[in-house]
């Protein structure tokens, strides 16, 4: 959080009459009983309301003191509304007067937005009329946006966000500089190889090793992360139209990819043995299979071997591709890492993809495919023309780290934290799971799943958390179809430990006074 406390904003009310309606109008918008947290809720409102210029520039808003009070909100919930407002530009503040709409080229004289007694029909954002002039977007940009949902206001208990405060910076940015220092003149032109060769090795046999791949350092190809890998399968053995199975509940990445790729997403039910392939007997064939089988995503679950078998038996008799999402499998406790699907058969219809978000960090954005032999040339040719190669002295610095022993050893520490993270949350919620509370098993990953009897109990938390500024993931935003089943997503691995117990205690308190 900024401090935009500190910015001088007054708490009486804001000029031009207009704050007397604007908590009503926005308490009215924000009765939505919508997933998203209130302070994303908050920023999508106002920021609607400046660009239809229903409220005109100039304008004086209250101050994030005040309209907390009015709204029944905690003041940093308003806080990081504001702040992400005055980052972008809708806002502006002036020092001693307070907090106001910026001039921007929308109309400044469109009329403010009417008293609360005619605002009844803003009650929610996407109510309001949009700009003749707006853009329109395509069907397929349409159907993606259903899947983008706004950044969280705090990492605190966010899935797939792994430890970056254990993460070996000195020791990496040497290996980054020095192969900055040393790379050849080659790399500065266009790349067309898949990668850098010394990465393919490397992870060649790291993926032998420790997940029974079976391939050749020809067989990978490195992209910018999973999901390019998705999105390139898409462009390049699907059409629009065609059908991928994926699982119920799944990854929200891999549906967006494949949405926008305009495939017809039909969702399979994943139960304690993983995706049932027998749940689909009756579903129409697909173009594609997604799945999770190490360790699905967000449930948890461990595809078992009957289970596996059958689907490569329904890729083959549908003539589909299966496309073998292992996103964190080296996480796991008490057990060793479960063997990839692609080794189970020869590899002609699974292909594999791998992210280093998870075992290094989101920002290296680095992933990779390992295809079968002969889609090796056409991918490597299609990345290269849609979306280019690079980062070739990062991937060779990556490369020295796998061969040089520094990513195993960081894995193991990373092993020892997650457990050491998981045993702490589940302790902060033991007085909740001693009254009934459900987690997941807690074998793998970096998340556990809190279940829930009632959609009510989900959104009743969600509400609370935006309030405290603790951003949950609902696991009802993990479905396609309804119903959806409730319950939260509680990724501990990027959260410290203090924090894990203030908000897992948290967490416990307000489930327990649920009811």
């Amino acid at each position: 959080m900024s401090g935009i406390a500190d910015r001088g904003l007054s708490a009486t009310p804001a000029g031009i009459g207009q704050t007397d309606w604007l908590a009503d109008a926005l308490g009215l918008a924000l009765v939505e009983g919508s997933p998203q947290p209130l302070a994303t809720r908050l920023y999508h409102q106002l920021r609607e309301w400046i660009q239809t210029g229903r409220l005109v520039c100039g304008q004086r808003l209250p101050s994030s003191r005040q309209l907390a009070g009015e709204l029944g909100l905690g003041r940093n919930t308003v806080l990081a509304a504001f702040d992400q407002l005055l980052a972008e530009g809708f806002l502006v503040t002036r020092h001693g007067s307070g907090t106001f709409v910026a001039d921007l080229a929308f109309p400044c004289t469109a009329q403010p937005i009417a008293q609360p007694a005619k605002a009844v029909g803003l009650t929610t954002s996407h109510t309001l009329p949009s700009r003749a002039d707006a853009p329109s977007l395509s069907s397929r940009g349409t159907s993606l946006l259903a899947f983008c949902h706004a950044g969280r206001e705090r990492p605190i208990l966010a899935p797939g966000v792994p430890a970056l405060d254990r993460f070996p910076h000195g020791p990496w940015q040497r290996l980054i500089r020095r192969h900055q220092q040393r790379m050849p003149q080659e790399w500065l032109a266009y790349q067309a190889q898949g990668g850098v060769p010394t990465l393919r090795e490397a992870l060649a046999d790291y993926l032998q090793l420790s997940r029974s791949v079976r391939c050749r350092p020809e067989q990978i190809l490195i992209v910018q992360g999973a999901q390019q890998g998705f999105e390139l399968i898409a462009r390049l053995l699907s059409d629009p139209g065609d059908k991928v199975w994926i699982e119920e509940p799944g990854y929200p990445g891999a549906q967006a990819c494949f949405a926008a790729a305009g495939l017809d997403l039909q969702a399979v039910p994943v139960d304690d043995e993983g995706l049932s392939v027998a749940a689909a007997a009756h579903a129409e064939s697909p173009r594609l299979i997604y799945v999770t089988p190490s360790h699905q995503y967000p449930s948890g679950v461990t595809m078992s071997l009957s289970r596996r078998l059958a689907l490569l038996e329904a890729a083959e008799r549908h003539g589909a591709w299966i496309v073998e999402d292992d996103y964190d499998s080296e996480f796991r406790y008490g057990q060793r890492p479960i063997a990839a699907l692609q080794g189970l058969v020869d590899d002609s219809r699974v292909i594999y993809v791998g992210t280093f978000s998870k075992v290094m960090y989101p920002g290296l954005r680095l992933g990779y495919v390992v295809l079968p032999e002969a889609l090796v040339e056409p991918f490597r040719r299609a990345n290269a023309r849609l979306h280019r190669e690079g980062q070739y002295p990062v991937q060779a610095a990556l490369a020295e780290f796998i061969v040089g022993g520094q990513f195993s050893r960081h894995i193991r520490r990373m092993r020892d934290c997650y457990r050491r993270r998981q045993a702490l949350l589940r302790k902060a919620l033991a007085p909740a799971v001693a009254r009934g509370l459900r987690l997941s098993d807690g074998q793998a990953g970096m998340h556990l799943v809190a279940w829930l009897d009632e959609a009510e109990q989900e959104r009743e938390l969600l509400g609370r958390g935006a309030a405290q500024g603790l951003s949950l993931s609902p696991l009802s935003s993990y479905y396609l179809k309804a119903p959806a089943r409730p319950g939260l997503v509680l990724g501990y691995a990027g959260t410290v430990e203090a924090e894990i117990e203030r908000a897992g205690r948290w967490l416990a308190r307000e489930w327990l006074s649920l009811g």
